[in-house]
């Protein structure tokens, strides 16, 4: 599962990127595309190590793509935009700080048109590859079956037309037929998820209605938004434990904006944490959302799922709550599952299996 991170010139993607993964690209790198990996930043997973004093601490992780910069002629933007299809959520990092020593592409710090132009980027791009398909569906409709092709050209003008009245194929309601037939297609930009992750100045961590009014222009419920400054996030990272809470608490601010983002990704991504714990590990295990006990198992080892007899849960806030699994398990909250549970967010297993 993997994140891309793209944006106009001069927004912080770097710094961004750098704050999230510890990679510091060069410009040869970024032209490419450069792959990194960014820790879940998880309250629990701090909670649980500081309970178990571990060996090893094992956070969840995702994948983050650095992709070009976008240019202001739609022309030249292609590369990236083909780059995008290989992602599973987009993360638009638009600016929105003020600072005249930091140039900006368009000549003056627009978000609201940052916004509008890139989703008109990504709807353009879906719409060339509508175009060209229903061109191709009409041209082969002697060889084809006649009722699957007239299911596939009546979905094409419905996708054909959304997007043509601004909206994201995303909002565009499709018949389980029609989604595998989709499914064949190449990733259609405007049916990702999105996040726009507003890179705030110092001035702007506290308005609350930044993100609203921009919100206001762009109806629909299409995307999740987010406000980071990545200047304090710099600041941030190079001070102590102590004298970073000490920082964050004369901004006002209750946890970093990344801790946040983190987070706002990995639920985006579908995903969720469970955890396995021990005086030699403690881990946080990257589940799909949805998936039964032995389908969690196999994360771990593909031989826990083959084997699988049954799963021990204990869930977090009772175990926060006890103090301790023996007074978990002396409340008679050790919770025996079977193949049929669904693991949730947060759960602490133990899988017990014979192969």
């Amino acid at each position: 599962m993997k994140l891309g991170l793209i944006g106009y010139p001069q927004v912080g993607k770097k710094t961004l990127f750098r704050l999230l993964t510890g990679n510091s690209p060069d410009e040869d790198g970024v032209k490419g595309g450069i792959q990194g990996f960014a820790k879940v930043r998880d309250e629990r997973f701090e909670r649980l190590v500081k309970m178990y004093r571990p060996k090893m601490e094992t956070p969840a992780q995702m994948e983050f793509t650095l992709l070009p910069d976008l240019d202001l002629q739609s022309s030249r933007n292609a590369p990236a935009l083909k780059a995008l299809e290989s992602v599973d959520v987009i993360c638009h990092l638009v600016r929105t700080f003020q600072d005249d020593s930091v140039f900006h592409a368009a000549g003056s710090v627009d978000p609201r048109c940052d916004i509008l132009r890139f989703n008109e980027e990504i709807q353009l791009y879906d719409l060339l590859f509508v175009e060209k398909r229903h061109e191709r569906a009409v041209k082969e409709r002697r060889k084809q079956d006649a009722r699957k092709v007239e299911l596939e050209t009546g979905l094409l003008e419905r996708m054909k037309a959304h997007l043509e009245s601004g909206e994201f194929l995303r909002s565009l309601s499709v018949s389980d037929e029609e989604d595998r037939l989709i499914a064949n297609y190449p990733p259609l930009l405007t049916r990702k998820a999105m996040i726009i992750v507003l890179n705030v100045g110092e001035d702007q961590i506290h308005d609350s209605g930044l993100a609203d009014r921009l919100t206001g222009d762009f109806p629909g419920g299409e995307f999740q938004w987010i406000g980071v400054s990545a200047k304090i996030e710099q600041e941030l990272s190079l001070l102590e434990a102590d004298d970073r809470q000490s920082f964050l608490q004369e901004l006002g601010i209750e946890k970093p904006a990344l801790d946040k983002l983190t987070l706002l990704c990995f639920r985006n991504l579908g995903l969720i944490s469970f955890f396995t714990v021990g005086p030699d590990e403690v881990r946080a295990w990257t589940n799909r959302q949805g998936s039964y006990a032995p389908q969690a198992a196999r994360v771990i080892h593909s031989d826990i799922e083959r084997g699988f007899i049954r799963a021990e849960v204990i869930k977090y806030e009772d175990l926060v709550k006890m103090g301790s699994e023996q007074k978990v398990k002396e409340a008679g909250r050790l919770l025996q599952k079977g193949k049929d549970y669904v693991v949730e967010d947060g759960d602490i297993v133990n899988f017990l299996f014979n192969v």
